[in-house]
């Protein structure tokens, strides 16, 4: 803990941790409030289902769409306009009367709307810290973003539930705005210049340390949104043990993070990490008592944000600085497309089985990816005594002959 005191007082970086959570919130409420509040409005899970789809869909089109363009346009004014539009569309979505195309419509602008936050606060911290500084920085962000799992959801239900699910879409737009605005006006938003990349959307893939993030980022996600929707069919949705189960999952996230952050990043960091998730969640398929699914959450838990933390050390140490952008946004699609695949995988599995179908289906996310980590350990760059920052971008420069 003293390593993250230290980390902490470093100028800027506590400020922009907060301002970067504030303006994220809203990622751990807007899934939940659209689902009730278009049921509520229509009277149909199915079409709710459709608009959450339709959103979805479009945040993972614009993950590294709109990242990149923050190389072209600047930082500031790309989150600045998907801010505005976002905010605006999912005021519609509050108040408007309409039929199920135009919420789907909206839902779509608002995916694709969605501030680049991440990617760009996660390009902003190596110009903030020094090199030792920077992989316990990433295992901090990837552990304080438990935080908004664990309090957002359960805010929005309150809200949605004992107010109003209109209330609840226009609490999100308070906070969106109040936080983006936050973190779009930190100094460091405005000091930051990314260059402008000189390849093709999409090449950055075939870097093997960006494509196995985004790969495993995946799988991870998808184990955990499995683990979700299990949780959920096990205890029921008004069930006040699956709110505790599911906190209890995002603690051992937290507490691992903080705990193992300071830990140098070798090839084999990925695996035993999985190792970790893979090992709780194989665990949870022995039986569905609470106690027993809140102890093996715990011991998954544990891996999860450390897991996290060597994907983004990875892409960093691995990419020219002109490209980090566009590959953080590569991994948020990879983890939207698996929480996807994740819940609608467990959601089959329910459905035939039961409950104990979504723990297989979690469990055999996290084996796969742990697999994975595996046999391509020497596609995993080796961190250890070496600085994590990106690559700097040079160009020719021109001399007179």
């Amino acid at each position: 803990m003293a390593g993250y005191r230290e980390l902490l007082r470093t100028p800027g970086v506590a400020r922009i941790i907060a301002a970067q959570l504030t303006a994220r919130f809203p990622n751990g409420m807007t899934s939940l409030a659209i689902l009730l509040h278009i049921e509520q409005v229509t009277g149909s899970y199915g079409q709710a289902g459709l608009v959450l789809a339709a959103t979805s869909v479009g945040q993972a089109i614009a993950g590294p769409v709109t990242s990149r363009w923050m190389g072209i346009w600047g930082m500031r004014r790309v989150l600045t306009t998907t801010l505005v539009i976002c905010a605006a569309a999912i005021t519609a979505l509050a108040l408007l009367q309409l039929p199920l195309p135009g919420y789907m419509a909206l839902g779509l602008v608002a995916g694709l709307s969605t501030p680049p936050i991440q990617s760009a606060v996660r390009t902003i911290y190596p110009k903030m810290v020094n090199s030792r500084q920077l992989t316990p920085l990433f295992s901090l962000d990837a552990s304080l973003q438990e935080i908004i799992w664990i309090i957002a959801p359960v805010l929005i239900t309150f809200v949605a539930t004992q107010v109003g699910t209109v209330q609840a879409l226009l609490l999100i737009v308070v906070i969106l705005i109040g936080g983006g605005a936050w973190f779009i006006l930190s100094p460091e938003v405005g000091r930051v210049r990314i260059p402008r990349s000189r390849r093709s959307i999409g090449k950055v893939l075939g870097k093997p340390a960006v494509l196995l993030a985004t790969v495993t980022g995946f799988l991870l996600i998808g184990a955990c949104a499995a683990v979700e929707a299990g949780v959920v069919a096990s205890f029921g949705h008004g069930g006040l043990e699956a709110g505790i189960v599911l906190a209890v999952f995002s603690i051992g996230s937290l507490a691992g993070g903080l705990t193992f952050g300071h830990i140098p990043i070798g090839p084999w960091a990925m695996a035993r990490r999985f190792g970790i998730v893979a090992a709780g969640l194989v665990l949870t398929t022995f039986s569905l008592n609470v106690f027993w699914l809140g102890g093996s959450l715990v011991i998954a838990g544990i891996g999860i944000a450390p897991a996290l933390a060597v994907m983004f050390a990875m892409t960093s140490a691995s990419v020219k600085f002109s490209e980090t952008a566009e590959s953080f946004g590569w991994i948020a699609t990879g983890q939207l497309i698996g929480a996807a695949a994740g819940s609608a995988i467990a959601g089959f599995l329910i459905d035939g089985t039961g409950p104990q179908g979504a723990y297989w289906a979690a469990a055999s996310f996290a084996v796969v990816g742990f697999l994975v980590s595996a046999v391509f350990v020497r596609s995993f760059p080796d961190l250890r005594g070496r600085d994590a920052s990106p690559i700097p971008d040079t160009e020719p420069v021109p001399t007179i002959t």
